[in-house]
């Protein structure tokens, strides 16, 4: 095969784990709200934290956007198979984020007919729903999914698909196997976790604050617990490994762990972002005054998933596996685009620096002032 064309195909997988991980870091939104009546005991403190995350819920839902879209100009038989397979899965992780962005907008407006507290409610939803079905979404690339792909299906006039699921779940069987429910959890209390740590960093209101301290003890343990549990189990089961001659699936012991030895650098990373998360947690929680934590835990969080979503595309990795079929497992190299349309992609990627600098500059810009009582009492553009 033309090595620029196998290139390619690294350098796709590279930006669109990148997106992945930047998507995780930032559900710090979803995690704040979750715990909106957790840490808000007044219609003022709720307000606070309501605002707070509600100056970023564009940031998150705008990424995951874009991680979709993606996925779907690079490894089109990826969304074509996971987001037209496992489409409750997928509709309900949608649907909570537009139930999301309706209560942002609606819960101030005069006259709604639910009533502030109703979407106040949703946001909770949002907050609980996202993460876990995204983790467990994410855990099947590690655990497998039940769907078959057969090409030749093309030549069928009646009905040329070229993959289907093999039941009638449609995604929602990932919540048959415990650990992608253990992963779910793990991004859950994670997005809690960096929620907090933005309160922290956002939100000038000492009740509030104290409170939101308490909190990462109590979600920084089910975390590193589920995590752990997850981290373990994966790089000692075996993987779903690729015959590079042949293209075919193989099981192979250890496949993860492996993958982390053949590949140091991303055993780098992965240390890097563990010691980040838990310095951003450690010092913001023993400190009374450290307002920094979200940047070391949010830098960790995406080197730890950057790294764990490298691990199973690289390295002769299938990193969608396939349950009913193994032969049917999608790899980065028999689910991509065709080469032209890669290279035609990766000139505009040029582009994604300049993107990344204006939301630097952006977020900067929202966040020039920490959040204070008497700052929302006299914006005119509150949620």
């Amino acid at each position: 095969m033309d090595t620029t064309y196998i290139f390619l195909q690294h350098y796709w997988w590279f930006l669109v784990s990148l997106l992945g991980a930047l998507l995780v870091f930032l559900l710090f939104v979803q995690g704040g709200n979750s715990l909106l009546f957790r840490l808000g005991t007044t219609d003022e403190e709720r307000s606070l934290l309501v605002n707070s995350t509600g100056r970023k819920w564009e940031f998150t839902f705008t990424t995951l956007v874009t991680f979709g879209g993606a996925f779907f100009a690079s490894f089109p038989l990826f969304y074509s198979t996971s987001f037209g397979g496992a489409y409750w899965l997928w509709m309900i992780i949608l649907f909570s984020f537009v139930l999301q962005a309706v209560s942002y907008e609606f819960q101030s407006k005069l006259g709604n007919l639910l009533g502030k507290r109703t979407y106040q409610y949703f946001l909770v939803a949002n907050g609980v729903v996202g993460p876990v079905l995204l983790g467990a979404a994410v855990a099947t690339f590690f655990n497998g999914s039940n769907f078959i792909v057969s090409k030749s299906n093309l030549t069928d006039e009646m009905m040329p698909v070229i993959s289907q699921w093999a039941n009638g779940w449609h995604g929602l069987d990932a919540f048959g196997n415990p650990w992608n429910i253990l992963l779910g959890l793990a991004v859950f209390f994670l997005a809690r976790l960096l929620g907090n740590l933005y309160f922290i960093n956002n939100i000038r209101e000492e009740k509030l604050i104290f409170r939101c301290r308490r909190q990462l003890v109590t979600d920084a343990v089910p975390f590193l617990v589920f995590f752990l549990a997850f981290v373990v189990r994966t790089l000692l089961k075996d993987g779903f490994a690729v015959n590079p001659d042949t293209g075919l699936i193989v099981m192979e012991p250890f496949k993860y762990f492996n993958n982390l030895v053949d590949m140091p650098y991303l055993l780098v990373l992965f240390l890097i972002g563990v010691a980040g998360v838990l310095f951003g947690t450690g010092k913001s929680i023993f400190s009374k005054t450290y307002t920094r934590g979200i940047w070391f835990a949010g830098t960790g969080t995406v080197l730890v998933v950057l790294s764990l979503l490298l691990c199973v595309g690289y390295n002769n990795t299938a990193y969608y596996p396939s349950t009913a079929d193994l032969q049917s497992s999608l790899t980065i190299a028999n689910s991509c685009s065709s080469q032209f349309t890669l290279k035609t992609m990766a000139y505009v990627s040029i582009l994604v620096p300049f993107v990344l600098a204006y939301i630097v500059y952006a977020w900067r810009a929202i966040d020039r002032k920490p959040i204070t009582p008497e700052e929302l009492k006299q914006d005119g553009h509150k949620y």
